[in-house]
C-alpha cells in the first residue's frame, strides 16, 4: 500500500524542457504564422484583410495544382517501384562480415553524402551532350536525349539521378535487417534443404519487413518533398515536365508573393503528406498481419 501512494518525481519532465522549447520555436511557431497567413489578404506589411477560407478554396480549384499532385504522385511511386527492389537486391549481394563488408558499406553509402544542390549540378553536367559521359555517350548512340528540351528525358533524368542519390539509403536499411537475423535461421534452413528463393522468402524478407517499412516511409516523404535536385538540374522544366509540389509553392510564395494562396497550400500539401503516409503505413502493418513469419515453412 505504501508503494501505491509513494508520491512520483515529476523532476525529470525538466530535462525534456529544452526540446519541448526548442520544437515550438522551430515547428509550432511557423505553423502558427502559416496558419495566420492563410486566412488572409496580405495586402502589404502594414495591411491585411481577413478572408477566411477563400484561398484554400482557391488553391483546390487550380488545375496547376492537380496536374502537380498527378505528377507528384506518379514520381513518389515510381521512386519506391524502383528503389526497394534494387536496394533489398543490392543489400543481399553485400559481404556479410569482414574488411570486404566495411568497404562496400563505405561505398554505398557515399552518394548519400554528398549535397542535394551538388547532385543536382553532378547530373547537369553528366547528361550535357557536349561534356557529359551521359549525354555524349547516348549522343554517339544515335539517341536524341535533352533532359533540357524533352520532358519524358527530364522526368526519367530527375527519376535516375533520385535513384542514383537515395538506393543506397534502402540498401543500407535492408542490411541492418539482414544482419540481425540469427544464424541458427539459415542453418535450420540448409539442414531442411530450402533453396536461395525459399529462404529470402520465409527467413530473409519476413526479418527485413520492420526496415523496409523504415525505407518505404522515409523515401516516399522525401521524394513527395524533393525540391533542391530538379531544381538545380532542370529547373521545373521543360514546361512544367519536373515541376513538383514543392517547386509550385516555392513559385506561389517567392516567385508570385503570393503569402495567402502559398500558405494554404502549405497547409494543404502537409495534411497530404500525412494521410499518404498514415494509408500506407496501415496497409503495410495490415500486409504485415495477413502474413507472419513463417520460417518453420522454409
Amino acid at each position: 500500500m505504501s508503494a501505491v501512494n509513494k508520491p512520483v518525481n515529476q523532476k525529470a519532465w525538466f530535462l525534456i524542457l529544452p526540446v519541448i522549447l526548442c520544437v515550438a520555436f522551430s515547428a509550432i511557431v511557423p505553423l502558427m504564422t502559416v496558419v495566420n497567413y492563410s486566412v488572409q489578404d496580405i495586402i502589404s506589411p502594414e495591411r491585411r484583410v481577413f478572408v477566411g477560407t477563400e484561398w484554400f478554396v482557391a488553391v483546390m480549384r487550380d488545375s496547376e495544382l492537380h496536374s502537380a499532385l498527378l505528377r507528384q504522385l506518379l514520381f513518389s511511386l515510381a521512386v519506391l517501384a524502383v528503389e526497394l527492389p534494387l536496394g533489398v537486391l543490392l543489400a543481399l549481394s553485400m559481404p556479410a562480415q569482414g574488411w570486404k563488408s566495411s568497404a562496400v558499406l563505405v561505398v554505398v553509402a557515399l552518394s548519400l553524402l554528398i549535397p542535394w544542390n551538388v547532385v543536382g549540378t553532378i547530373w547537369q553536367i553528366y547528361g550535357r551532350e557536349d561534356i557529359g559521359l551521359l549525354g555524349h555517350t547516348l549522343h554517339q548512340l544515335g539517341i536524341n536525349y535533352s533532359y533540357t528540351g524533352n520532358a519524358t528525358d527530364a522526368w526519367l533524368t530527375v527519376l535516375v539521378m533520385d535513384v542514383w542519390h537515395w538506393t543506397p539509403l534502402v540498401a543500407l536499411l535492408g542490411f541492418a535487417g539482414l544482419r540481425s537475423i540469427p544464424d541458427a535461421y539459415y542453418q535450420a534452413a540448409r539442414i531442411d534443404g530450402a533453396s536461395k528463393l525459399a529462404v529470402f522468402r520465409y527467413i530473409q524478407l519476413p526479418k527485413m519487413r520492420g526496415v523496409l517499412m523504415i525505407a518505404v516511409l522515409l523515401r516516399f516523404m522525401d521524394s513527395f518533398m524533393i525540391y533542391t535536385e530538379p531544381f538545380v538540374l532542370t529547373g521545373g522544366g521543360p514546361g512544367n515536365a519536373t515541376t513538383f509540389l514543392s517547386q509550385y509553392l516555392t513559385q506561389k510564395a517567392v516567385g508570385q508573393f503570393d503569402l495567402g494562396p502559398a500558405a494554404a497550400f502549405s497547409l494543404i500539401y502537409f495534411l497530404i503528406i500525412l494521410l499518404l503516409c498514415f494509408i500506407l503505413y496501415n496497409w503495410m502493418q495490415s500486409v504485415g498481419t495477413q502474413n507472419p513469419e513463417e520460417t518453420g515453412h522454409a
